[in-house]
């Protein structure tokens, strides 16, 4: 017994050294590697709120419905993106510079924040991949780019509102740069029947056996940079988007599987849509470096006249369709957007915006109208918001910053929802930076709100549905916020 003890002593004691020593070389190898062909990028928040109602309970966001994070974004919940990159090296003599770009996010579909909620928590957190590409730049010194992938492939936003406007081409597909010229292709499907958009999705029962079957919404971008001077630059904006049919030798317009009539089975007709834009950006020379405003313009027509719930991707549809011509044909949307940063002084920056939207539905009017699964939306909308932040350094390391905007949205033919809200939040900035760019951020957040008569009957908050009809909103929170690329 002794003898077998002793050997199970030595045969583990080897066993530990071997993985000790395993560990160690390839971790050597490892941080070679790092060191050389890997950077890291994050940006995330996270904190706790509370708000003086139902006996001080977590935070609600304070701003409209439908709206998202647009007219301030204090309120925000926990939010982790974390971005690996690896770095290859072309042959010697060679500057095109080749990385693969990973974005891994993570967020609660429920109100918990991250200490308290796993992915096995009823609404607990969920992981995405926004970003998985690989891209290969200045090509041996050309000045072509090429991608190929799923990318967050955007411009410029409104920080203060977490909107990006204007060229959101987001999503999976490839794509082509040379100098001031950039080419694309996106790629949309989807199985999400909770959707009102074109269904991506249908019931094909050609083998006799329903089954579900995709169709490809496919997005062609082209953008172009016009540089009038070294102050002034315009970006021109094409887009065309294509939906085939669901082909009728392949689908039937009922049901047609005896032993499950219930399921619906559906023909859809193939759809298209444009979109043009431009968009003007002038840098202030007479004011400190880093001033600018942005001024843009875009519109899309039928399938492509999307841009709802603070996001302005033209592929997401919004509204209705024409029942009887089961397209989107006269639908359309305008958005209009206006932002700009203005560095006073070594000791104050001014961030104002503006932003309009103005979408319809392809159905005849204006209120709640059927989509393709027979729900029902509103089949026209309009937004505007007006806001401002302002951010005062009273030391390198101790901030002030001071929101106000105004947000108003009308759904079909309602009246509009409005409110104005005002935010105080000094800042803690242990990197000294004076700059509204510099993180992270160590917040104190006060927000109070004032509804309008129609959003407090209709609860057109995420606050007034916790809370009850309110005319006043009020939040405080304790935050962090960070960002940090490489």
């Amino acid at each position: 017994m002794k003898s077998k003890k002793l050997n199970f002593q030595l045969f583990t004691f080897f066993l530990v050294f071997v993985a000790a020593t395993f560990s160690a070389n390839s971790q050597i190898a490892y941080d070679h590697i790092t060191n050389k062909a890997v950077s890291v990028g994050s940006y995330g928040r996270v904190g706790v709120d509370w708000s003086f109602d139902h006996g001080r309970t977590i935070g609600r966001r304070l701003n409209l419905n439908n709206m998202g994070s647009i007219g301030g974004r204090m309120e925000e919940q926990d939010y982790l993106e974390f971005a690996p990159s690896l770095q290859f090296k072309p042959k010697k003599g060679d500057s095109t510079y080749i990385h693969m770009q990973l974005r891994l996010s993570v967020f609660s579909n429920s109100l918990t924040s991250f200490g308290n909620s796993t992915t096995s928590s009823l609404g607990g957190l969920t992981i995405a991949i926004p970003e998985l590409f690989v891209q290969a730049r200045n090509i041996k010194n050309t000045g072509i780019n090429m991608w190929i992938g799923s990318r967050l492939y955007r411009g410029p936003d409104v920080h203060v509102a977490d909107h990006f406007y204007f060229n959101d081409h987001s999503g999976q597909g490839f794509g082509v740069e040379f100098k001031k010229t950039r080419l694309a292709a996106i790629f949309v499907t989807a199985t999400d029947t909770t959707a009102t958009v074109p269904p991506y999705f249908y019931l094909n029962i050609k083998t006799g056996t329903p089954s579900a079957a995709l169709r490809q919404r496919t997005v062609l971008v082209a953008e172009h940079d016009i540089d009038i001077n070294d102050q002034n630059r315009i970006t021109l904006l094409g887009e065309y988007h294509r939906i085939p049919d669901a082909h009728a030798s392949e689908i039937e317009d009922e049901p047609s599987n005896p032993i499950e009539p219930e399921v619906p089975v559906y023909n859809y007709d193939s759809d298209y849509g444009f979109v043009i834009g431009a968009r003007h950006h002038v840098v202030f020379k007479n004011l400190k470096e880093g001033s600018f405003n942005d001024f843009s313009v875009r519109y899309g027509t039928r399938i492509a006249n999307g841009g709802d719930g603070g996001v302005s991707k033209t592929w997401a549809t919004f509204g209705a369709p024409d029942t009887i011509a089961r397209t989107f044909k006269g639908a359309y949307s305008l958005a209009i957007v206006n932002h700009s940063v203005f560095h006073t002084s070594k000791n104050n920056t001014i961030n104002p915006y503006l932003i309009m939207t103005y979408s319809k539905g392809g159905a005849p009017g204006n209120g709640l109208s059927k989509t393709y699964f027979g729900r029902e939306v509103y089949n026209k909308k309009v937004d505007f918001t007006i806001g401002a932040r302002d951010e005062y350094y009273f030391t390198d390391y101790f901030h002030l910053i001071t929101e106000f905007h105004y947000s108003r949205r009308s759904d079909g033919d309602h009246p509009a929802a409005s409110m104005t809200k005002f935010t105080i939040a000094p800042v803690f900035v242990p990197t000294g930076q004076r700059s509204i760019w510099a993180r992270p951020h160590f917040r104190f957040v006060a927000s109070v709100a004032k509804y309008n008569q129609y959003a407090q009957d209709n609860l057109y908050s995420p606050f007034l549905q916790f809370t009850g009809k309110r005319s006043w909103g009020t939040y405080f929170g304790v935050k962090t916020e960070w960002w940090l690329w490489n």
